[in-house]
């Protein structure tokens, strides 16, 4: 090649390198070859209140100590995916995504040396199609285990590995399509669903930009907001507090948007962001931290307010990871600072390219207050083995994000009190604000001026109604001889009155002495008269129970048999009972048939149906006639209300013995 020929390639290449730079759309940084073993790369890291992780490497689950040496090892029958973060469950079992499964492994049994793991979803259990599995979450509080699958939906397992429900990006409830603005074909899930601990509801954003609300329970769409406006290609983050974050790292944006109704709070513009691990962390106070590739830590309060940690001269540093703590409230963040850093930004990118690293800078510090609580130097390379001498972290490649789960979980310079997970999601929780939704958009007046005559009318009708019922009730009776029945308890009364005054007059002489053998008689007859008035007043003496009933109690026990059988009574007393009946033609006659068929038959007869005392219309009361009871008429006679009444006594003689 000659010499000329060898310094256009070189002009060539060195033209070419800018251009290819600028046409790419990520943030990136250069630093030595360094290419470690596939074998020694670690999954993401799963950090739990028992200070333990959980990591996976290749078909083992390794369990770390807060000092860094590994505790247990879990052999499986699949690869792992390492850029899957396993999730943690009810009952201390982990969720994990292997080639094509869905693995269960149960904490509990590591220990007794029993078979810690199974296949949760997969062709062991009958389930096809899981070739693409985009991401799995966990809802404790519902007991669902939610796995979404690329190009086919979401869907939601129970504990067990039942099937509960399903759905697809777009929806048809109500005759209009939900979901997939811009078309059905081509339109699916992409991102990995997050689950708010606060509200239970699963956010999921599909390849159109829009990010979905999706209720576990009830397996429908709250609400759709789309975001492609900004991009089609962001993480999702739920705060806990009422608000969900979209992350753009390609154009350093991030979004709030309120849980209840999908609207933007705000929206904020930040420094670079890598492309990877952009997703910011959130603290127990609503604050969301994460790191930029301007070396600069952006905390952003729940209202919007932005703050940067920290202000340094030197800019060749690089921050791209935080960790939360164990108390919830503090952050660890790792900077590291290189030989050279160079920054190229055009209208929507900034493109970040460094050299060798050579010092690492390690700060756990409170967002919502500036405060730092601990800080260490580290030159480049030797942060794990100052931090975790003699530790089996040394025989891996460990990477930010793995340096401060190892951080949080040891407390390193932490001065702060650790909570559980319960505890960091109730102080979180209980930021969220709860408006009260007024369904009355009108003037208010108005509506209160209604409400007072709406009630008026209610009112005045429920009087209508109750007149009404009474009038019909009324009108019911009048038809049923309502005056007549009112007449003779008026005569009634008025009766008594006249016997009550009359025989106190009568009393009143007796005491003065100046009775006689005719006062006396009057008055015991008058006492016998107000009794009967008083016992006719006293009994159901109203229209609506003057019917006959069908059976009625007879005064001596009958036989049901169709044999004759006698009764006789053990004592031979006589026993006597008044009673006034109206004497009539009907009554006569009643009872004239009732002796026949006594003599006739020589047995017991029931009483026939007994009728209302006094009563003109022919109704009379029943007599029981049988052998041994001898009815006698007395020729007085009472005039009750203009009705001639007799009385008559029935003598029942008990003998003594017994016959068969």
């Amino acid at each position: 090649m000659s010499p000329i020929l060898k310094i256009l390639t070189h002009i060539l290449t060195l033209y070419m390198i800018p251009l290819i730079s600028s046409d790419s759309s990520q943030h990136w940084i250069t630093g030595p070859p360094r290419i470690p073993k596939p074998e020694t790369r670690l999954s993401y890291p799963l950090i739990t209140d028992e200070e333990k992780i959980y990591t996976c490497l290749e078909k083992t689950i390794l369990v770390f100590n807060n000092n860094g040496s590994i505790i247990n090892r879990i052999p499986l029958n699949h690869t792992c995916n390492p850029g899957m973060t396993p999730v943690l469950g009810a009952s201390r079992k982990i969720y994990m995504i292997a080639e094509n499964r869905v693995l269960k492994i149960n904490t509990m049994k590591i220990r007794a040396n029993e078979s810690a793991w199974e296949v949760f979803l997969g062709p062991e259990t009958g389930v096809q199609g899981l070739n693409k599995i985009i991401g799995l979450a966990v809802s404790i509080s519902s007991s669902y285990v939610i796995v979404a699958i690329e190009r086919r939906g979401l869907f939601g397992y129970r504990y067990d590995g039942r099937l509960k429900w399903s759905i697809g990006p777009a929806v048809n409830p109500t005759g209009y399509r939900q979901g997939c603005r811009r078309g059905f074909i081509g339109c699916f899930f992409i991102s990995v669903p997050v689950i708010d601990l606060c509200d239970a509801n699963i956010y999921v954003a599909n390849n159109q930009g829009e990010v979905y609300s999706v209720s576990i329970r009830t397996r429908r769409f709250k609400w759709i907001q789309d975001l492609s406006w900004l991009d089609r290609n962001f993480t999702i983050t739920a705060g806990n507090n009422g608000l969900l974050y979209a992350t753009v790292p390609e154009r350093s944006i991030i979004v709030a948007l309120d849980v209840l109704t999908g609207s933007v709070k705000w929206q904020k513009v930040i420094g670079p962001l890598s492309t990877q691990d952009s997703a910011p962390v959130a603290d127990n106070r609503g604050w969301i931290s994460m790191g930029s590739l301007d070396g600069f830590l952006y905390s952003i309060s729940p209202s919007g307010v932005v703050r940067k940690f920290f202000h340094r001269k030197n800019l060749d540093t690089v921050v791209q990871q935080a960790v939360l703590d164990c108390s919830g409230y503090a952050v660890y963040m790792s900077q590291t600072k290189f030989d050279r850093k160079i920054s190229r930004a055009n209208d929507e990118n900034t493109y970040v390219s460094a050299m060798t690293p050579l010092k690492t800078v390690v700060t756990l510090l409170v967002p919502s207050t500036g405060s730092v609580i601990w800080f260490e130097s580290y030159p480049s390379g030797s942060v794990v083995s100052s931090l975790f001498p003699d530790s089996d972290l040394r025989r891996f490649v460990v990477d930010e994000r793995m340096l401060l789960a190892f951080l949080s979980i040891s407390n390193t310079g932490n001065r702060l009190s650790c909570f559980s997970t319960r505890q960091k999601l109730a102080s979180s929780c209980s930021l969220m604000d709860i408006k009260k939704v007024s369904i009355y958009t009108g003037n208010e007046k108005a509506i209160k001026l209604f409400l007072f005559y709406e009630t008026i009318l209610l009112i005045l009708l429920a009087a209508l109604v109750q007149f009404c019922c009474v009038f019909w009730r009324k009108k019911k009776l009048r038809n049923q001889n309502l005056r007549n029945f009112l007449e003779k308890r008026s005569s009634l009364r008025l009766q008594k009155k006249v016997c009550d005054r009359t025989i106190t007059e009568l009393e009143k002489k007796t005491a003065e002495g100046s009775s006689t053998n005719e006062m006396l008689e009057k008055l015991g007859d008058l006492v016998k008269e107000r009794e009967v008035i008083t016992r006719k007043l006293s009994t159901t003496y109203s229209l609506g129970r003057d019917a006959t009933s069908p059976k009625s109690l007879s005064l001596i026990p009958l036989s049901d048999d169709k044999k004759t059988k006698s009764f006789s009574p053990k004592s031979g007393q006589k026993e006597s009972a008044t009673i006034f009946h109206t004497i009539s033609d009907a009554s006569s006659e009643d009872y004239s048939s009732i002796d026949e068929k006594t003599e006739s038959k020589g047995k017991a007869l029931m009483e026939p149906e007994s009728a209302s005392d006094g009563d003109d219309d022919g109704e009379h009361e029943a007599i029981v006639e049988a052998q041994g009871v001898k009815i006698d008429d007395e020729g007085d006679d009472l005039q009750t209300g203009g009705t001639s009444m007799r009385k008559r006594s029935i003598s029942l003689t008990r003998n003594v013995g017994s016959s068969t």
